[in-house]
């Protein structure tokens, strides 16, 4: 019960009525085209699932709701991997999202296992996209820092702004996110002075 009802709060609720005609068979009699013609529909139903599942949890994290977004993640990443496969580049997203989500409520081991996850697929992506990798070193730089790892969260932070930095430049909104959770990291360590350093940075 409890399950089910932080599905519907997280998730349930907005894609209820959406689920209907992706979960109804089609029927037997039908066209080339017509096949066609369906199966580009029920495509562009799971795509939409996909994108607010996705925007749902990543309110959520931003919200400090890391429980709440939990399902929607999952059913991010569930439609993801019926559209594109389980393990297509496309996934990796929803991964980030979990292993987030995760860390958030003090499931380390679960996150680590999701983050390993992405970290596989996009090492067998060699056109894998900066934006996606950049993402990727801040996550494990995240779970490093909430198990105290804190050598091997900054290496994965410095990787993170590198990335972000060499697409976006230095300056940029999405390297800023890295200097401020590396500000934290430093933080953490007693170290006031770079911390200030780089919130001022940020």
């Amino acid at each position: 019960v409890d399950h089910q009802k932080a599905d519907w709060v997280s998730i349930h609720q907005r894609i209820c009525q959406l689920l209907i005609p992706i979960r109804t068979s089609l029927p037997f009699h039908l066209s080339e085209e017509e096949s066609k013609h369906s199966t580009e529909q029920l495509v562009k139903r799971q795509k939409y699932i996909i994108d607010l599942a996705h925007s749902t949890a990543q309110e959520f994290v931003l919200g400090g709701k890391h429980k709440e977004a939990i399902p929607a993640a999952l059913h991010a990443l569930r439609f993801s991997a019926e559209v594109y496969g389980s393990h297509a580049v496309q996934l990796v997203p929803a991964y980030l999202l979990l292993a987030e989500a995760c860390t958030g409520v003090g499931h380390l081991l679960e996150a680590s296992k999701y983050l390993s996850q992405a970290q596989w697929i996009v090492l067998r992506t060699p056109d894998c996209s900066v934006a996606i990798q950049y993402k990727l070193q801040r996550s494990l730089g995240l779970l490093s820092a909430a198990e105290g790892n804190f050598e091997q969260a900054l290496y994965h932070l410095a990787n993170d702004i590198y990335l972000a930095g060499s697409m976006f430049g230095l300056k940029s909104l999405e390297a800023s996110g890295g200097y401020f959770h590396m500000a934290n990291v430093f933080f953490g360590q007693n170290k006031m002075d770079i911390a200030d350093s780089l919130y001022v940075k940020v």
